[in-house]
């Protein structure tokens, strides 16, 4: 692993040079409200205006042919800076690596640029009522029919949908089919005919999810990501972005923790030297994921099963960082809505992107190599 950042420097200092310059001198409204969405689908065309929605793709999709250590570099100048949130994080994070790994040239050509430039902003749907962290138990359908399928069931706690252009995620295509098998990989449009959409309010009341309900929705063929019926090698390429450096990147750690040490050095008590070594080893753990990071895009192999050791170092990382801001702030954290809002969405952590408890079991089985525990 080399760790000589000298090469990126020139990247580094343009990227900060731009977000000085063009990020939002007031926060925008939250990306859960609809005010909220459009103010921030806003900002996603103007990084694309400037080639920085999507600095690792392909010139020819909107990026800018970035290596992964340049893109690491721009995701701890983006946080350092306090951007937007990235409201089209489940389309350029998830759907995009899927694609490029599984897409069809037709499908690139199509769905990416209006992707980067924030014109269409995808919603992941998959889990539902009785399919959570459980992905191969889902049972809405999709149904062979000429020039495509059919949609039927239902999705919930899917990100983005009540305010998104489209959706994704996997179907069951042969109900005859084993647990892992006989599923579709499928895009929609969420304005569709037969789609009914219903925004979940958080604990906030804002609608950061919807639940999504099928009746003979109609998807064409071209729709499909990868082969029919193969959806759930389709899915796990995803899987594998969503716990890995994609979705929560070490840039979003860093900044929070010198945000904690900040903090610190305001508000703490000399004396508690407890508190002291809580914010010292969010501070540490922070820098251990960074490095983690570097190794990571050093790799010429897919992460893989690793993935999920990354997910729960975040996710649990992410819990802790906020639980010591709260602490050191008292009483006055309820009135701090950064770091209490970071906190009620960091509990989430360790539930989406597949739950800690099932993370550590593919660990042990899949990465130490032990035995599957019996029933």
């Amino acid at each position: 692993m080399n760790l000589d950042l000298s090469s990126v420097e020139p990247f580094r200092a343009e990227v900060r040079d731009w977000l000085r310059s063009h990020v939002p001198a007031t926060p925008l409204p939250s990306l859960e409200t609809e005010e909220g969405f459009a103010a921030h689908r806003a900002w996603e065309r103007e990084l694309s205006q400037a080639r920085l929605s999507v600095v690792s793709w392909p010139a020819r999709y909107g990026g800018r042919d970035a290596t992964p250590l340049e893109w690491l570099i721009f995701e701890e100048e983006y946080y350092a800076a306090g951007a937007p949130g990235r409201v089209s994080q489940n389309g350029i994070n998830l759907l995009a690596p899927t694609l490029f790994n599984h897409g069809t040239p037709e499908q690139l050509d199509r769905i990416m640029p209006p992707m980067a430039s924030g014109e269409v902003i995808w919603a992941q749907a998959w889990s539902e009522p009785g399919a959570g962290s459980d992905l191969a138990a889902l049972r809405a359908t999709a149904t062979r029919t000429d020039g495509g399928w059919l949609l039927n069931g239902q999705k919930t706690w899917s990100s983005r949908a009540a305010f998104a252009d489209w959706g994704f995620g996997p179907f069951r295509s042969d109900p005859e089919a084993g647990r892992h098998h006989g599923l579709t990989y499928l895009m929609f449009p969420l304005d569709a005919e037969g789609i009914t959409r219903r925004p979940i309010g958080r604990i906030d009341g804002k609608p950061a999810f919807a639940e999504l309900f099928f009746d003979d929705v109609f998807v064409p063929d071209r729709d499909v990501v990868g082969t029919p019926g193969e959806g759930w090698r389709v899915a796990m390429s995803t899987t594998g972005n969503e716990r890995g450096l994609t979705l929560r990147s070490p840039g979003r750690f860093l900044a929070a923790a010198d945000r904690l040490v900040e903090l610190w050095n305001e508000r703490a008590d000399p004396a508690d030297t407890a508190l002291r070594d809580r914010v010292a080893d969010a501070w540490i753990r922070a820098r251990a994921y960074r490095l983690k990071g570097f190794e990571t895009v050093s790799r010429t192999e897919d992460v893989g099963a690793e993935s999920s050791i990354n997910k729960i170092f975040w996710s649990e990382l992410d819990v802790a960082l906020h639980e010591t801001a709260l602490d050191l702030l008292g009483a006055d954290g309820e009135l701090e809505g950064d770091w209490l809002e970071g906190y009620v969405f960091s509990l989430a952590g360790p539930i989406y992107a597949g739950t800690n408890e099932i993370q550590r079991n593919v660990i042990a089985e899949r990465v130490l190599g032990l035995p599957r525990a019996s029933k």
